[in-house]
């Protein structure tokens, strides 16, 4: 994988010297990119490197410094603190991380998304248009579960991609869009929304030994309709079959202003006796994936992971906690794309997914002006480790 990549990236000039500016809330996935990037451009070997094209090309790190101090009464202003006159930049933000305070007229008050999305915006003013390109990489798109009008409603996250390509943002990364068709928001822009699914498969592979990846013992669900694409994926390429529940709703109600849920319904083949790899893109409460993980023990199928890109937890951790205890799940797989508790970390039954590298490798072939598809599209590299895993010769990592 790596040597693929350095030799395409070294047929290309750089666009811009390379600059990354990670939010507070994306300190540490930041951080660890940029180890990466470091690491990849100190080895990496080119005749070109002595021009001028390839200026500041090798750096002890490619974090600039910014920051967003606030005043007492809450407001605040973004600063760099040094050069970004022609630098590809690259922001990273991560819109779900509460953890963040600050001081709101003498009160501790959490950042919410709103807040992290508004510092970004601070930081893109405070390049006031001078970097030779900016991608914002925003892991869980802000507002993307407001993303379409049934009502007389807002369209937040459609607003929100418009408002930051007219500050001059050229090209928005992001991971497991709720809905990717609202990129067509901007037509006239970059949007990436790029799938996790080679890490989760790599996560579990590399802490559950003994599984049998066939359809005669392995199965896709995907916890309800929306969620189907990202299920046939993963079911086609490590060739098992899929099923899917449906919400079934009381239509004569309204409960919290929504339908409330009556059942689950399970459409499928037989489930007995097999892994269930229940694959969404947000655990929120977790209220749903728990009882579609109950569903398929009471259908007596094995063992059952759960596979989300986000790990919002908003409920807190009890319920998981409890269903492993009962043997209803065995592994819960999120990302570190967004915050995570040490709390979650030291959980037996999570398994978390770095997403550092693959940040970097985008960063690095998109610096270089470089096609990103086959990043995108993981097919070779799921098949050629799963090819490993049934070799044995990942029992070292388990």
């Amino acid at each position: 994988m790596a040597r693929r990549e350095e030799k395409r990236n070294l047929e290309t000039i750089p666009v811009g010297s390379l600059g990354i500016i990670p939010l507070e809330g994306c300190k540490s996935l930041g951080e660890k990119v940029d180890r990466f990037l470091v690491k990849w451009r100190t080895e990496r070997e080119s005749e070109h490197k002595a021009s001028l094209a390839f200026a500041g090309y090798q750096r002890d790190s490619y974090i600039l410094n910014a920051h967003v101090p606030r005043f007492g009464s809450g407001e605040a202003k973004g600063i760099i603190l040094e050069s970004v006159r022609g630098t590809d930049l690259y922001i990273l933000v991560d819109v779900a991380n509460y953890s963040l305070t600050y001081s709101l007229g003498g009160h501790e008050n959490h950042m919410s998304p709103d807040d992290h999305y508004q510092d970004l915006k601070r930081i893109i003013a405070a390049v006031g248009g001078k970097a030779r390109r900016i991608t914002v990489i925003m892991p869980y798109l802000y507002e993307s579960r407001q993303h379409k009008r049934t009502a007389r409603e807002s369209l937040d996250c459609a607003l929100a991609l418009q408002e930051m390509v007219a500050m001059g943002v050229d090209n928005i990364l992001t991971f497991d869009a709720h809905d990717p068709r609202v990129q067509n928001a901007i037509p006239l822009h970059g949007f990436e929304t790029v799938q996790p699914a080679y890490q989760f498969i790599k996560g579990l592979l590399n802490h559950v030994k003994e599984l049998q990846i066939d359809s005669e013992h392995m199965m896709v669900i995907s916890p309800d309709e929306g969620g189907m694409n990202r299920a046939i994926y993963m079911a086609n390429v490590l060739g098992l079959d899929m099923g899917m529940f449906y919400k079934r709703r009381d239509y004569t109600r309204i409960v919290n202003g929504r339908n409330p849920i009556v059942a689950h319904e399970f459409l499928g083949t037989s489930v007995e006796g097999k892994d269930m790899l229940i694959i969404d893109d947000m655990i929120s409460s977790g209220e749903s994936v728990l009882e579609v993980a109950a569903e398929l023990k009471k259908r007596k199928a094995k063992n059952v992971f759960i596979c989300a890109t986000f790990g919002l937890f908003t409920s807190g951790l009890d319920r998981f906690e409890k269903a492993y205890e009962d043997g209803i799940i065995d592994k819960v797989l999120t990302t570190n794309l967004i915050y995570q508790t040490p709390e979650l970390l030291s959980k037996e039954w999570y398994i978390n997914c770095d997403m550092s590298k693959y940040i970097a490798y985008l960063i690095d072939t998109l610096n270089h002006d470089a096609s990103i598809s086959d990043l995108l599209n993981p097919n070779e590299r799921i098949q050629s480790f799963v090819a490993r895993y049934k070799s044995g010769e990942l029992d070292y990592l388990a």
